[in-house]
């Protein structure tokens, strides 16, 4: 992959990948009550980024670019291993790089200062592990799609 479309790929891949992370949560949330779309988008626990009453558009600005790192990471990693043509491998990347994000439930229910499902919140946990998984899941799909792209 060339650098120039590297550079698209990873922004393409990270933020259609985190805007379908943050509208599924945003749904969840919309119909149970149970929030989970707050608790993607909290910050408030972050020294110096925390005091600041951030807009939910710039809290969701926060999530996209970390869903952009968690996209060049992938296509670094795919493309080290050598994984461009095998779905499977690339399905298992994508989820070893996405199961913190399932313990890191925990760590922001807990650390969170504004209201948030608490850490033993099954319920919530079960939607927030879904739609990680759903994220784990579309962001191969994306990778394929990209690097197809490429070769016209």
């Amino acid at each position: 992959m060339t650098t120039k479309h590297k550079i698209i790929s990873t922004l393409y891949m990270g933020i259609a990948s985190g805007i379908l992370l943050g509208l599924l949560l945003k749904l969840v949330e919309f119909v149970s009550q149970i929030r989970v779309y707050t608790l993607l988008l909290n910050v408030d626990f972050i020294p110096f980024i925390g005091q600041i009453e951030w807009s939910e558009p710039i809290e969701f600005l926060f999530h996209v670019i970390v869903s952009i790192c968690i996209a060049y990471v992938f296509i670094y990693l795919a493309e080290l291993l050598h994984f461009k043509k095998s779905l499977l491998k690339l399905w298992l990347l994508s989820f070893i790089l996405c199961l913190p994000t399932l313990g890191l439930y925990f760590i922001l229910s807990v650390s969170a200062i504004k209201e948030v499902p608490a850490w033993n919140d099954w319920l919530a946990f079960t939607y927030w592990t879904i739609a990680h998984l759903i994220y784990a899941w579309v962001l191969p799909l994306l990778y394929l799609k990209t690097i197809k792209k490429e070769k016209y």
